[in-house]
C-alpha cells in the first residue's frame, strides 16, 4: 500500500507581525483603563457611589487583564522547538482562561458587597450619589464601548482569541457603567437602593462574560474540531484536484488561533509512489492556499477501491 504524507503549512503573514499589532493595540488600552479607572473611583469616591466605584474596580482589572494578554501572544508567538514541535498557540488560551478568572473573582467580590447592602433591609442611612458620578459613567460609557470596537477590530484582522477576550472585557465594563447609570440616576430620583441594585447588575454582566470566554478558551483547549461549513469547504477543496478520486477521512482540530488538517484521499491504485507523492502534495499546497488559518496539513494516500 502506497502513503505519502505532506508538510506543516506555511502562515500568510508573520507572528511577529501579529505581535506588534496586539502589544500596540493592549498598549492603547492599557492607558486609557488606567486614565479612565482613576476617574471613575475618584468620582465614585467624591460623588458616593458604590456603584461607580465598583465600575472603577471592574475597569482597574482591566489593566491586569490586557497585561495577561499581552504575555499570552508574546508566548503564543513562540517559535516551535524540540519540546513543543507543534508550537505554542496554546499558550494564547491559557492567557484568556487566566482573564476569565480574573473576571469571575471580580464579578463576585462586586456581587458580594452590593447583595449586602440590598439585604441589610434600612436603607435611609444610605447616601444618594452626586452628579460627578452620573458623568463620570456616561463619559465611560463612551470610552469603554470605543475601546470594545477598537480591539475587536485588530483581533479579528489577527485572529486572536486572547485579544477578543480582552475586547470583550471592554465591552463587559461597558455594560456594567450602563448599569451604573441607571443606578446612580435611580438613587438620585429618591430610590438609594438603586445604586447597590446596579452593582448587583454589574456583577451579572461581568460573569457572564467571564463564563463565554472561559467557554471558547476550553473549546480551543480541547481539539475541537472546526465548523461543518469550514470543513465543507476543505473537502471541497481537495475533490477539485481531478487526481483525487474520493476521501476516506477527514478530520480538523483547533490548536489555539490555527486549524490542523488530517486527510485520506484515495488515487489511482496504479500510481507510482513519486505520483501518489506529487497528488498529495498538491492537495496540500491547495488547502493551505486557501486556509490561510490552517497551519499543518497531514496528507494520506490510500489506494482507491
Amino acid at each position: 500500500m502506497e502513503k505519502t504524507k505532506a508538510i506543516t503549512g506555511k502562515n500568510n503573514a508573520t507572528e511577529n507581525d501579529f505581535q506588534k499589532v496586539a502589544n500596540r493595540v493592549s498598549f492603547i488600552t492599557i492607558m486609557g483603563n488606567v486614565v479612565l479607572s482613576v476617574v471613575k473611583l475618584l468620582a465614585g469616591i467624591a460623588a458616593h457611589s458604590n456603584a461607580m466605584i465598583s465600575d472603577a474596580i471592574h475597569s482597574a482589572s482591566d489593566v491586569f487583564s490586557t497585561f495577561v494578554v499581552m504575555i499570552g501572544i508574546k508566548l503564543a508567538a513562540k517559535k516551535p522547538d524540540k519540546e513543543h514541535p507543534y508550537g505554542h498557540e496554546r499558550l494564547e488560551c491559557v492567557a484568556a482562561i487566566i482573564l476569565a478568572i480574573v473576571l469571575f473573582i471580580t464579578g463576585i467580590g462586586i456581587g458580594m458587597d452590593a447583595l449586602k447592602n440590598i439585604l441589610r433591609g434600612n436603607y435611609s442611612d444610605l447616601q444618594v450619589p452626586g452628579i460627578l458620578a452620573l458623568i463620570a459613567a456616561i463619559v465611560s460609557i463612551v470610552s469603554k464601548e470605543g475601546m470594545y470596537w477598537y480591539t475587536r477590530y485588530y483581533a479579528k484582522k489577527i485572529d486572536s482569541s486572547a485579544l477578543m477576550a480582552d475586547a470583550w472585557h471592554h465591552r463587559s465594563d461597558a455594560f456594567s457603567s450602563i448599569g451604573a447609570l441607571i443606578g446612580i440616576g435611580g438613587a438620585r430620583l429618591g430610590f438609594p437602593i438603586m445604586d447597590s441594585i446596579a452593582s448587583l447588575v454589574i456583577f451579572v454582566f461581568i460573569v457572564k462574560a467571564a463564563f463565554d470566554i472561559f467557554k471558547d478558551a476550553m473549546d480551543k483547549m480541547v481539539d475541537h474540531s472546526c465548523d461543518e461549513d469550514t470543513e465543507k469547504q476543505i473537502y471541497e477543496c481537495v475533490m477539485n484536484n481531478g487526481n483525487v478520486l474520493g476521501i476516506d477521512l477527514l478530520q480538523t482540530r483547533i490548536f489555539g488561533n490555527k486549524i490542523y488538517v488530517d486527510v485520506e484521499i484515495q488515487a489511482d491504485a496504479s500510481c507510482t509512489l513519486q505520483e501518489a507523492h506529487n497528488i498529495a502534495e498538491a492537495v496540500h499546497d491547495d488547502i493551505e492556499q486557501n486556509f490561510p488559518k490552517v497551519k499543518h496539513i497531514m496528507v494520506h494516500v490510500n489506494p482507491a477501491k
